[in-house]
């Protein structure tokens, strides 16, 4: 075959290579066009919801396109995480995945819907907020060695409730079980918000919460904290000890969040959310609204949000084989 023929053969394929490559990035350019689905897969009026919201509003000023939320809670946030799994690829399904449903929940689960790596582009990390060993003001303990004391005096008879099965308020008191010997009951609820709500009932007694959904209830004086379950002090509560300080050493689980879109979505699609959103987190009044909901912005690229996803799998198998936690 001479070279003139071969170049005659190859060059419909390279223009037709060259067109879909230009028409992609029209596409990614002209993004969006339409409505975009902000799929948050637990409960509205919890931390993840109040974020996606604040955020999809700064979204829809800056695109003229509507950012509606979706809550989808469910089985520790797969049911909202596999929809968007399953969803086109094309940027209009988004994900505000977490923890639980991108680090925790396939040690937890014996069968998962999704692939946490395989099924998703990352788009950015949203914020971090450290867990907080909380408890209904009016229960007569005061620190941690005092809990310590009548937890096991008087084994079972405590409990402490979580956003769900595999999330990292469930994780930290079943590590907090282990690590201090106590004998204490899991309840777990369909998200954040309700869980707070049966604590202030007095339905359950502590619970690990993340600091962005117990913040106004410990300013309201309606909750007392009594330790970080992360391994430094926080920024935030730079008061409070750490259960490593009052007797628990090595102690370190913190919750994050962040956008992630169906995996083989346009690369110029998931570029497009990180500039923007990172823009958004890095605005001084949204700095100041993620720190009176007790959580810190963290906007980092795609690669760096996807070695973070991998790095907390690897960490929080371990911690669900010690505590021996399981969902069928």
């Amino acid at each position: 075959m001479s070279f003139a023929i071969f170049l005659a053969r190859l060059l419909p394929a390279v223009l037709v290579a060259v067109a879909t490559v230009s028409a992609a990035v029209a596409n990614a350019q002209a993004y969006p066009t339409r409505p975009i689905r902000l799929v948050v897969p637990f409960p509205a009026g919890g931390s993840l919801d109040v974020v996606a919201r604040a955020i999809g509003q700064k979204l829809t000023e800056a695109w003229g396109q509507p950012v509606v939320i979706d809550n989808r809670p469910g089985a520790g946030g797969n049911i909202g995480a596999d929809l968007v799994a399953k969803s086109a690829p094309d940027g209009y399904t988004i994900l505000e995945g977490a923890l639980s449903t991108h680090a925790v929940n396939v040690s937890l689960y014996a069968k998962m819907p999704y692939d946490p790596i395989k099924d998703f582009a990352p788009i950015t990390l949203v914020a971090v907020t450290p867990n907080v060993l909380v408890l209904n003001a009016s229960y007569p303990v005061n620190s941690v060695p005092e809990l310590l004391a009548y937890a096991r005096a008087n084994p079972g008879k405590l409990s402490f409730g979580s956003g769900s099965n595999g999330s990292a308020g469930h994780l930290a008191g079943e590590l907090f079980k282990t690590e201090a010997g106590v004998d204490m009951v899991h309840i777990p609820y369909k998200g954040g918000a309700p869980a707070l709500q049966a604590l202030l009932a007095g339905d359950t007694q502590l619970m690990f919460d993340n600091l962005a959904n117990s913040a106004a209830q410990l300013k309201a004086g309606k909750l007392k904290a009594l330790a970080v379950t992360t391994a430094k002090r926080s920024s935030l509560m730079p008061e409070l000890p750490t259960l490593s300080e009052t007797g628990l050493p090595g102690f370190d689980i913190y919750t994050w969040w962040g956008f992630m879109a169906p995996a083989g979505t346009p690369k110029e699609i998931v570029a497009k959310w990180n500039a923007e959103v990172t823009r958004i987190l890095n605005s001084p009044e949204m700095k100041a609204f993620f720190a009176q909901q007790g959580a810190e912005p963290a906007p980092d690229s795609p690669e760096q949000f996807a070695a973070l996803i991998r790095s907390e799998i690897s960490k929080y198998a371990k911690i669900v084989k010690q505590s021996g936690a399981k969902v069928d």
